[in-house]
């Protein structure tokens, strides 16, 4: 798979560079103003109450900020955060371990909780909604049913594909909110805090081109602010100027639309070789070398958001829009 810097997921170099630059309470986050006002309001009634906060369901496309803030609610609410994936979840033992160490009121968060192994899921069910864990010990004629008591906890869990949650979990979340990507002007603000973390100067033409060609995602326009902070120190400027960024991101191949090599090999397939489609989705992947799950949940997201293809029951097909963006007719495939 080619290296891509405006994919939402997570890269290697992310990894201490995102925990600086993550804001600690809900003032400090920027932007998905209905989810903070709804999380606000449920936090400071479980506080009033003193109780712990409803389990709370975060879905979305990646790098929108589902882990940050899942470690805002539990700053918020002033309890313990641990952290885990549905992935490094094997056993019902590992999620055992993991619940009976939680103290009162902490917030479990598990991202890609959709991948929970179904049973690790059935523990959990008892645990989210009466607070223990029923654990069978031995085989056979000599197996016995252990009841276990818990401490009320939240569970956060986070997902980019809430489709895939078995309805029995998703019905035991309380709070379910939906992470949308980002205007322009939110990006631009979170591009010029970012920079001022890094004790960075940007002018604000440059952090507002980062934010249109950022593909909606926080963790796309820090990325590349990180990039483009290269090529304006090797120049020698005093602040990232307007032309760095556009030469940064001409090296980088990323349009001004927010597309990359791959969007383009992708849209161009479909144009040049299925005249814009319907194309199945399996044609596609086999066509560009990717993964059919890859593109459904990392290149499609955004390239529907702004309507460049529609998935059809016939399979995808490249709109006007798109083929306007690269100065094409459809007749000019045909």
């Amino acid at each position: 798979m080619d290296e891509r810097v405006v994919t939402g997921e997570w890269q290697q170099e992310d990894s201490a560079a995102e925990l600086s630059l993550r804001p600690t309470n809900l003032n400090q986050y920027i932007g998905q103003q209905k989810v903070k006002e709804n999380l606000s309001i449920f936090i400071q009634a479980a506080k009033m109450r003193e109780e712990a906060l409803d389990h709370v369901l975060l879905y979305g496309p990646p790098g929108l900020g589902k882990t940050t803030l899942a470690a805002i609610i539990a700053n918020e609410m002033g309890v313990q955060f641990r952290s885990t994936s549905g992935p490094a979840i094997e056993r019902s033992g590992d999620l055992a371990a993991i619940l009976s160490s939680l103290e009162p009121g902490d917030v479990l968060f598990i991202d890609e909780v959709h991948r929970l192994p179904r049973s690790v899921e059935e523990i959990l069910y008892p645990a989210m909604e009466d607070f223990f864990l029923d654990i069978v010990i031995g085989s056979g004629p000599s197996a016995r049913s252990v009841q276990i008591d818990l401490p009320p906890f939240t569970l956060v869990g986070a997902t980019t594909r809430a489709g895939l949650l078995s309805a029995p979990l998703r019905d035991r979340f309380g709070v379910m909110s939906r992470l949308e990507f980002y205007g322009t002007q939110a990006l631009c603000d979170i591009v010029e805090r970012t920079a001022e973390i890094f004790a960075t100067t940007i002018t604000h033409d440059a952090a507002m081109e980062i934010a249109r060609r950022s593909r909606g995602t926080p963790r796309i326009a820090n990325r590349l602010l990180k990039r483009i902070r290269d090529l304006s120190q090797v120049k020698g400027e005093s602040e990232i100027s307007l032309p760095t960024t556009e030469q940064a991101l001409t090296m980088l191949q990323v349009d001004n639309a927010g597309l990359d090599h791959i969007d383009h090999k992708l849209l161009t397939s479909m144009m040049d070789g299925f005249h814009g489609g319907p194309v199945g989705l399996d044609t596609i992947a086999a066509t560009i070398g990717e993964e059919s799950q890859t593109i459904e949940d990392v290149y499609e997201p955004y390239l529907l958001q702004i309507g460049f293809i529609q998935r059809t029951p016939r399979g995808r097909v490249v709109t006007p829009k798109a083929y306007h963006h690269f100065g094409k007719g459809k007749e000019d495939n045909g």
